[in-house]
């Protein structure tokens, strides 16, 4: 089994079954005395989230809570937020949750301290010195899914509703100051979520490590992370209480979010248009692109794909092998073949294209796609073709 763990790479974590129990310390140590618990709504009425805001009240902080977002959280859902916080006078954020808890979490503690509209700080170019670093609350992030790593990531993802588009909001110091793994919070997950979620961290550390940029030591890590959702993602689908495999998807998560510092590529550039235009969820979206993305990108990876199936053990090392493992995972896991299968028809092909080729992701794909490549990817994930 494994045991407790302190680390500071890429921030400070804490890893171990049942050390949510901290968290009151850890505000203290951090001099945070008025937390605001930021979760989404379905958390947000759960024993979990009462419990944790009545224990942490108990231990002398004056603690709040806001739920008041949606799965994909819009740039209102963040300022809502932003203005309870003020109201409130609360001096630091934890975000409880999923990934949408945790982007809009950190969002907020970014927008607290700003007198600018929120899509000022999107990522691009150097919009990130625009902002007021004195002004931010500091965070700290407890996910119960096993997918975004969000918790590792200096960015979120927020939804321009105006615009129905995924835009990323960037600083380096939104990365939280403290996290803590417990996979104890993880255990409740249906089978499901823990599928979609657990794909959403493999197309993370597989997507890093396929982009064109060098980092070696994201590439390192994006290889390990794969082989953790080989072992231990389908031991969590099948039994919820597996306490090792909750922790080692977790740490999955973490890892994928890490190594996409690396870059990100076209299964997301896709995701994050679609996520915007049908409020699709973000890790089933790419589990579903994925073998598609895979095969539209089989000149560039190839050779990478084969180093990481002789890693991952195949008897026969290939991207013919790497393939049939990921239809054999997603069948395995209950993931849905086609886009189709969401309710997402070739409607808006041109635009879901155009959208794809402006994404921030589109940059770290390993080939360099037209809007007539990504049009071609998305109409075949709709129609199943491989």
């Amino acid at each position: 089994m494994i045991s407790s763990a302190n680390w500071n790479y890429p921030t400070n974590v804490k890893v171990g079954a049942g050390r949510i129990a901290e968290l009151a310390e850890l505000c203290k140590s951090m001099g945070i005395l008025s937390p605001l618990v930021i979760t989404d709504p379905g958390l947000a009425v759960l024993p979990m989230v009462e419990g944790l805001v009545e224990n942490l009240n108990n231990s002398g902080l004056n603690c709040g809570l806001f739920s008041n977002i949606q799965a994909n959280p819009t740039g209102e859902n963040v300022m809502d937020g932003t203005d309870w916080y003020r109201k409130h006078q609360h001096d630091g954020v934890i975000a409880f949750g999923g990934g949408s808890a945790l982007d809009a979490g950190k969002a907020v503690a970014l927008m607290v301290g700003q007198d600018r509209p929120i899509w000022d700080f999107e990522d691009v170019g150097d919009n990130y010195l625009r902002v007021k670093v004195d002004g931010m609350a500091p965070v700290i992030a407890v996910p119960t899914t096993a997918g975004t790593g969000s918790e590792v990531g200096r960015a979120s993802v927020i939804t321009d509703q105006e615009n129905h588009i995924k835009k990323i909001i960037f600083h380096p110091r939104m990365l939280p100051e403290q996290v803590i793994l417990d996979p104890e919070l993880t255990v409740g997950l249906p089978p499901a979520i823990t599928a979609a979620t657990g794909m959403d961290a493999l197309s993370h550390n597989l997507e890093a490590l396929c982009s064109p940029f060098y980092h070696p030591i994201a590439t390192g890590i994006a290889i390990e992370g794969i082989r953790l959702v080989q072992e231990y993602l389908p031991r969590a689908v099948a039994d919820g209480n597996d306490i090792e495999a909750r922790t080692q998807m977790l740490v999955c998560s973490s890892m994928g979010a890490t190594a996409f510092q690396k870059g990100l590529g076209a299964m997301h550039a896709l995701a994050h248009p679609l996520g915007g235009l049908y409020n699709a969820h973000h890790g089933t979206l790419n589990a579903i692109l994925m073998p598609y993305v895979l095969k539209a990108n089989r000149k560039e990876i190839e050779k990478r794909i084969e180093r990481l199936t002789q890693y991952m053990g195949f008897e026969t090392p290939g991207f013919d092998g790497f393939m049939y493992w990921i239809l054999s995972l997603r069948e395995q896991l209950g993931i849905p073949h086609t886009l189709a299968a969401l309710d997402i028809d070739e409607t808006r092909a041109e635009t879901v294209a155009k959208m794809a080729i402006e994404d921030p992701s589109s940059g770290g794909n390993p080939v360099s796609f037209t809007a007539e490549d990504y049009e071609l990817v998305f109409l075949n994930a709709v129609n199943g073709v491989l």
